[in-house]
């Protein structure tokens, strides 16, 4: 039968094996993705078969800055132990040099680029997936280009449990910087400013809240008022700049930073699995698979 794209796409995404393998396999078995899936695991080239539909929520965040350009990504393993290797963070770091070198719009582009060592990024990660024996993924990432004026703060909490990436314009030190992104790490705000609240998440708010003071029994004409002085705690918890600074909250952000002849553009945050199903194994299962990995 004739062997499509389509065909060699699905049991390329099952197995992690190349592209030409992928297609002989299908040639070889007349197109039978089970039996394909099998002559491949029979010839040794698909060693990350069957990875893909586990969960992989742990893994670490990484920084990386060289010059004006800086990326933070988030590298996903199986399990806790396996983020903690030494191939697993040298992984990590390598596909952070690509990504500052190469720059990408986005992860797929990331995926099919050819890397300095001849291998395309997936099939690099696929090689790591065959060795190490858990699922890994590259999750997401983000190239942050600057000015010669501005400066980079780079965070990185746990060990890469956490990791935040702020760039601020005027004359802060990077010192300053990593405060504002270490503040973000521990209070994990959702915008810079006011600004940057989309009014329908506003409008929403002052919904809830027109309701919850109504629920109160409170009387219809102060209820505007009410509303408008529970959005300003709103904003506090949401925006960065209106949050009670961290290491003096005498303070807020905005007061430090403009303190420091700065300011805030941008923001990037990641922590390690978040919005991911995590594993149910608990410790002492996942001390065991280790032990059998030896």
């Amino acid at each position: 039968m004739a062997i499509t794209a389509q065909m060699v796409k699905e049991l390329r995404e099952k197995t992690g094996a190349g592209m030409m393998d992928c297609k002989k396999a299908l040639t070889e078995t007349n197109g039978d993705m089970e039996k394909a899936i099998d002559w491949l695991r029979e010839k040794g080239i698909a060693k990350a078969a069957k990875k893909a539909d586990r969960i992989a929520a742990e893994g670490v965040a990484y920084i990386a800055v060289e010059g004006n350009t800086a990326v933070i990504l988030e590298v996903n393993s199986e399990t806790d132990f396996v983020a903690k290797n030494e191939e697993f963070q040298a992984l990590v770091k390598t596909l952070a040099a690509h990504l500052l070198k190469q720059k990408p719009a986005s992860l797929d582009e990331a995926l099919g680029q050819t890397m300095d060592n001849g291998s395309t990024v997936q099939d690099y990660i696929n090689e790591a997936i065959a060795k190490i024996g858990e699922k890994i993924t590259l999750r997401r990432f983000a190239v942050v280009n600057k000015a010669d004026g501005e400066t980079f703060g780079a965070y990185l909490h746990m060990g890469g449990r956490i990791g935040v990436l702020t760039l601020l314009a005027g004359s802060a030190s990077e010192d300053v910087a990593k405060d504002v992104a270490m503040h973000i790490a521990a209070l994990h705000p959702k915008y810079v400013s006011r600004d940057e609240v989309p009014q329908e998440e506003v409008a929403h708010e002052r919904e809830v809240l027109k309701q919850q003071a109504l629920n109160e029994g409170k009387p219809e004409n102060i209820v505007e008022k009410m509303v408008e002085g529970r959005l300003n705690k709103f904003y506090e918890d949401v925006c960065l700049l209106e949050q009670a600074f961290v290491k003096n909250p005498d303070v807020t952000v905005r007061q430090y930073v403009e303190s420091n002849g700065a300011a805030v553009k941008q923001f990037i945050r990641y922590e390690v699995g978040e919005g991911l199903e995590k594993r149910q194994d608990n410790f002492a299962e996942e001390v065991m698979s280790q032990v059998r990995k030896q």
